[in-house]
């Protein structure tokens, strides 16, 4: 998968770039004008959007603990302008090519093959827009009729956000293609993809019959398919599930856009756009900086000290924001140029980097937990507490490949830091160090929920921006939140399609199959760990973290529960097993995210990591083995 560049939390390139930079004229003039004002008239209403929930919730925070008057219609509200803000992140990541896409295998092809794949994975997209826009219409009017409990208004309002987003969609799709690529490479990749759609359409009535094996023809084949030529994995779900249900099943397609609303309106995953905001505000208002600096000073001058304050760099930030690339770019440019200073080779620092990403998967308030507990229904506060000493146990084993690689490290040009430089840095960085532990305590003693605590970071960090750090670019805003909108949209949109197609799987019976599979596996619970490992090492390593959990933790969970395995260590070793995969190279994107962070080749890092790598697998192994490890504190 390609990084998305460095600025840019959690994801990847979903296109091409255009052909050319160069001053358009004429017909190329009109798209790009075109183009510019769908960007005004969906980037500002978004970063809007995601303002007004971070207001609604807020104001919802202080009636509900200060004025002890809880503001009723306050998470109906918020849940209507978080679908729009969805719908609309949904189209500024369509336009800026920032839905997560796999190009592992697209990167490897002669640039003509490239360059008309990119086209094909836009086409394709294009395809289901034009396939669902009528059903998400009919979905909005058929919920004009259901009356609002709290605001007392027409759900037509909320449901709106699917068709519009749609629309736009699919305005932002045919500028891309027509922009992005000459024109017979344009038409040749919409030809391909409506050959394909007709030839399914054709032999449909040959693969109803055909039972379960449309199970594979369609999750398996139509998804990799997709998957490995580069589309969108949310379009590669959404292209699927939309040919299953219509070619052998006569569910009306309404209610794929009726799962995919379920699957994007829980009010939990709020939570998303709010931690990868906090994040953004943590690096812009220096809080980030200064818990590096502050353990810089106490490890410094021991070896290999930087490469120990990484690690715990990242556990701390990783408490506040719920971004892991976020949490890498706040934290590489504070310790990178030192540690290259003193001979550290670049490409054992983005390895490290990367693994470090891995680590810290379980950390609160991580956005896979939420979702897991978005999708499974397990408690989130016992997910925060039992995601605290995973990530400590292999932290440790990072340090131990730390201390091995930098045991003849050469300090004589270092110099130890006073106690007196190490207690201002301390007094100086406890604003910003108290944070995490604030947003653990408040969720996990049941004080707040996490969308609530979220709201609580928020203004703390533009407090402590202000006012402690003095550190607060106003300009720096409206990005920002453009960005918030951009990462948030792209992952509710996938959460969105991975619903449909995990109900598409479990009206099929799949789900019955699959868990009566796992029951009859021999080694009881431990085979059944032991295969989630390897199976969600590859699902992290293809289909990221929340796409994999969305459609297989309402599969694997309940599963679990009957061979014995409690949910929430079940949830750590799933977690973590994805982390392995997603920051592995050559498929994981968070290994080509944390290069692009440190501006290093990734070809430099490739050896550097596998050392990471194995002690990332002992600490896996351990967690896996030791369930008091995720469920020791639990009461």
């Amino acid at each position: 998968m390609n990084p998305r560049p460095a600025h840019s939390p959690d994801g990847v390139h979903a296109g091409g770039t255009l052909a050319s930079d160069a001053p358009a004229h004429g017909w190329h003039a009109f798209l790009g004008a075109l183009d510019r004002a769908i960007g005004w008239l969906t980037e500002i209403p978004a970063a809007l959007l995601v303002l007004a929930d971070i207001v609604v919730m807020l104001a919802g925070v202080i009636a509900r603990y200060a004025f002890h008057a809880p503001l009723v219609w306050g998470d109906e509200l918020a849940g209507i302008l978080f679908l729009w803000m969805s719908m609309l992140g949904a189209v500024v990541a369509l336009r800026r090519g920032e839905h997560m896409r796999m190009t592992a295998f697209v990167g490897k092809a002669k640039p003509a093959t490239r360059a008309f794949l990119d086209v094909l994975a836009i086409a394709a997209a294009l395809a289901f827009l034009l396939l669902i826009v009528h059903p998400a219409y009919e979905y909005a009017s058929e919920e004009s009729f259901v009356v609002t409990p709290a605001l007392e208004i027409s759900n037509a309002w909320r449901a709106a956000a699917l068709p519009a987003g749609v629309a736009l969609m699919l305005a932002v799709s045919v500028l891309r293609l027509l922009r992005t690529a000459p024109t017979m490479r344009a038409v040749h990749a919409a030809a391909v993809v409506a050959a394909v759609c007709l030839a399914f359409w054709l032999l449909g009535p040959m693969l109803a019959p055909l039972g379960r094996w449309n199970l594979v023809i369609f999750f398996a084949g139509v998804v990799g398919a997709c998957v490995f030529a580069g589309v969108p994995i949310a379009f590669s779900f959404a292209l699927a599930t939309f040919g299953f249900l219509a070619l052998t099943t006569r569910t009306p397609l309404v209610v794929l856009v009726g799962r995919m609303d379920e699957g994007m309106s829980h009010l939990i995953l709020l939570a998303v756009p709010l931690f990868v905001f906090l994040g953004l505000l943590i690096e812009m208002t220096g809080m980030a900086r200064a818990m590096v600096q502050f353990l810089a000073s106490m490890l410094g001058h021991v070896r290999g000290g930087l490469s120990y304050v990484l690690i715990g760099g990242m556990y701390l930030v990783s408490g506040i924001s719920g971004s892991k690339a976020a949490d890498m770019a706040a934290i590489a440019p504070v310790l990178f140029p030192e540690m290259k200073k003193r001979g550290a080779d670049p490409g054992d620092l983005v390895a490290l980097l990367s693994t470090t990403g891995a680590q810290t998967e379980t950390i609160p308030p991580s956005i896979v937990l939420i979702t897991i507990g978005s999708v499974t229904g397990v408690s989130i506060a016992a997910l925060f507490t039992g995601g605290l000493l995973p990530g400590v146990v292999l932290g440790i084993a990072l340090c131990c490949v730390v201390w091995w690689r930098y045991r003849h490290e050469d300090l004589s040009g270092v110099v130890k830091a006073k106690k007196g430089e190490v207690l201002r840095a301390f007094v100086y960085a406890l604003p910003a160090v108290a944070l995490p532990f604030v947003i653990r305590a408040a969720v996990v003693e049941g004080i707040a929920t996490a969308t609530e605590v979220s709201t609580i970071g928020i203004a703390y960090s533009v407090i402590a921006g202000l006012l402690i750090y003095r550190q607060f670019d106003t300009r720096r805003l409206l990005p920002m939140l453009i960005e918030t909108a951009a990462l948030s949209g792209a992952i509710i949109f996938i959460i969105g399609a991975a619903t449909g197609m995990a109900w598409g799987l479990t009206q099929s019976g799949f789900a019955q199959d699959l868990a009566a599979a796992m029951e009859r596996m021999p080694g009881g619970s431990a085979g059944f760990i032991f295969v989630s490992v390897i199976a969600f090492i590859v699902l992290g390593s293809v289909l990221e973290g929340i796409p994999a959990i969305v459609l297989f933790g309402p599969l694997m969970f309940p599963i679990a529960r009957a061979v014995g395995v409690h949910e929430v260590h079940y949830a750590m070793v799933v977690v973590l097993s994805m982390g392995l995969g997603l920051f592995a190279p050559p498929f994981g994107v968070g290994y080509y995210a944390a290069c692009a962070i440190g501006k290093v080749d990734p070809a430099r890092g490739m050896r550097a990591i596998w050392g990471y790598l194995v002690a990332l697998i002992v600490g896996l192994i351990c967690v896996a083995a030791i369930p008091w490890i995720s469920t020791g504190f639990l009461h």
